[in-house]
This record gives C-alpha cells, sequence and structure tokens, in this order.
C-alpha cells in the first residue's frame, strides 16, 4: 500500500479548508487496515481517520498520517419475518445506504437521510435528525485498535451513546478505526413523524398514509431548503450543537423571551441553536470568505478561500455573543483540529 507525502486534504473535507496531511493513505478493503496500521512507524503518528471529512475543521497541517476509508459492501447477516440485520462497510456513503434501504422496504434510518458523510462515522457522532438517531437501529460494530491492531466488537450499549457522542468520541477518541456497521431494520417499520415538519411537508403534498420512501423525500427536501450544497458552497452542516439546559434554566429564559425555541429532551430542555444565533444577528455576516450562511444560521461556511482559522474565530465570535446574551455556551458540533 502507497503511503504518500504532503498531501492536500483540501479535497477530502466539506469545508473545503486548504491544509496538508504529513502522509496519507486510502483503505479500499477492511483486509488492508490492520497490515497499514502495524506497519507504521513512529514519525507516522498521529494517525486520523478520514472519510468525505463532512464533519471536521482543519486549523492546521496534519503533522501524522492521514487514513481514508473507501471500502464498500451491504451485506444481509440476519433475516427474520418482521427485521432484518445488516453489515455496512465504513466507506459507504451513507445517504446511499438510506436510499438504499427505503428502496427494498427497510425502515428505521428514513429520518437520517441526507446526512453527509461515510456510514464509519455516523456512529462517532451518534447521527440523528427528525427525531430519529443511529443508537435506535445499530446493533453493533466492528473496530480495529490503531496501536495494537487488535480487532474488537462493540455492542449498542459498549458504544455509550448519548446525544451527538459516543465513546468514541470520550474515553476511546481517535483510538479506532471503525470496519463496518450492522444495523437492525424493520421489515414493517413505524414511522416516525413526531418532527413537526416532517408531518407538516406530507400534509402539503397530500400524502394522507406516507410510506418511508415518502418520509425520506419529505425529510430530504427540507433538508435541501435549509442547508447549503457543499458541492456550492463550502460547510460542515450543522456547526454547533443544540445545547440542552435545565428545566428552571428555560424557565427562566422564557420569561424574558417567550418565543424561544425549544424541543423535548430526557435530560432537560433542548434548545434550538440556530434560533440563539439568530437573535444575536449573525445570520448571512460574513468576514472575508468565513460567513454565517444567510438562510441557517447554524450553518458556517467557505466562500471560497478562508482558513480553518478565520473560521474558527467565526465560531468563537458567535459563541461569545450567544454566552454574553442568554448565557449559555454553545458547543461545536464539528471536529476541530
Amino acid at each position: 500500500m502507497t503511503i504518500l507525502e504532503n498531501r492536500s486534504l483540501k479535497a477530502c473535507n466539506t469545508l473545503g479548508i486548504e491544509a496538508k496531511a504529513r502522509y496519507f493513505a486510502e483503505i479500499s478493503t477492511e483486509e488492508e487496515a490492520i497490515p497499514l496500521l502495524t506497519s507504521l512507524q513512529p514519525e507516522h503518528q498521529p494517525v486520523l481517520i478520514l472519510g468525505d471529512g463532512s464533519n471536521i475543521l482543519f486549523t492546521e497541517n496534519f503533522p501524522g498520517t492521514v487514513i481514508r476509508i473507501n471500502t464498500k459492501g451491504i451485506t444481509i447477516t440476519e433475516e427474520q419475518d418482521d427485521s432484518l440485520s445488516i453489515r455496512i462497510a465504513a466507506g459507504e456513503v451513507w445517504d446511499e445506504v438510506v436510499n438504499y434501504c427505503v428502496e427494498r422496504g427497510w425502515g428505521g434510518i428514513e429520518n437520517l437521510s441526507l446526512i453527509p458523510g461515510r456510514t464509519g462515522a455516523a456512529p462517532i457522532q451518534n447521527i440523528g435528525a427528525y427525531g430519529a438517531e443511529l443508537k435506535e437501529v445499530l446493533q453493533e460494530l466492528e473496530a480495529v485498535h490503531l496501536e495494537s491492531g487488535e480487532k474488537r466488537t462493540f455492542s449498542r450499549e459498549e458504544c455509550r451513546f448519548g446525544y451527538r457522542e459516543s465513546i468514541f468520541q470520550t474515553t476511546l477518541r481517535r483510538q479506532y478505526l471503525i470496519l463496518n456497521v450492522t444495523l437492525c431494520l424493520s421489515r414493517n417499520p413505524v414511522l416516525n413523524l413526531a418532527y413537526g415538519s416532517i408531518a407538516q411537508e406530507l400534509e402539503r403534498s397530500g400524502i394522507p398514509s406516507p410510506t418511508i420512501k415518502d418520509v425520506r423525500e419529505m425529510v430530504c427536501r427540507i433538508r435541501r431548503n435549509k442547508l447549503p450544497d457543499p458541492v456550492v458552497v463550502g460547510n460542515a452542516g450543522s456547526f454547533f450543537r443544540n445545547p440542552v439546559i435545565r428545566s428552571d434554566q428555560f424557565e427562566r429564559l422564557k420569561l424574558q423571551y417567550p418565543d424561544i425555541v425549544r424541543f423535548a429532551d430526557s435530560n432537560g430542555v433542548k434548545l434550538a441553536a440556530a434560533w440563539l444565533i439568530d437573535q444575536c444577528n449573525w445570520k448571512g455576516k460574513r468576514t472575508g470568505d468565513a460567513g454565517v450562511h444567510p438562510d441557517q444560521p447554524l450553518v458556517l461556511v467557505n466562500y471560497g478561500n478562508a482558513t480553518g482559522l478565520e473560521i474558527l474565530n467565526l465560531a468563537s465570535m458567535i459563541r461569545q455573543s450567544v454566552f454574553s446574551r442568554f448565557g449559555i455556551l454553545l458547543e461545536p458540533e464539528v471536529n476541530i483540529l
């Protein structure tokens, strides 16, 4: 396997930030992973696993080895009358996986349509959207330790999923390369229409008895209307997480801001980060080529030649203004390197 030197990563991250990897390699099959990892020398460290780079902000060149995952394959591993399990290679594009399943009538991930990135990254962040999260369907995943080359299977419980996080973002951060993910999907899906926009779009479209295909189409329509295409303008989707606060803190804020946007959450009250940012008048603001999207203030964009530090500085100003006004410190959803 060829290890390249001083490779540009601009085409490997959806923000389109120019940065270089000291070393760079690609994996096309799972069998290539362990030999590559065990062949790396001390000068090749640290290691960064990269798919489409849809959730990352490079603020400097990467001093070690970037390994890009291009593995492919979707396999049925178990079948029941009302459900089935499928194993998906980490390099599969996530939205193509969703479409593949929806077309076959396998339900459970249709609400996660059009989320950018590859399948191996999905459990790391516990991707979620429109009332659904990956943890609800993930059965297990297989990963290999970056230093020892030892393979390990993680159950759903062992992944320690939380809101937009997992064990791979906390105690095991940057310690494993995910090889494949196994999902348990339904042959008789129950539609998740709890998120208001989906039900509204279905009603507008005159669909009284929707299918999972209809749900996917509505989710894609909503996302395309709300979020910019990274092919057109560089972005990493939602830059900040929706903050979860205590109920008493929310009640105090509601007295001052009756229109504050909230969502139900088992850990307290989840606020809409986009609303908080919008109230601070950031929508459409631009500093050089770093800006806030004019339609969705949760999305920071690169209009051409912004550096990672310029995007980070903009994010810092937004965080400070939200904290000053609401007493809430927004946490980035993207990984900052």
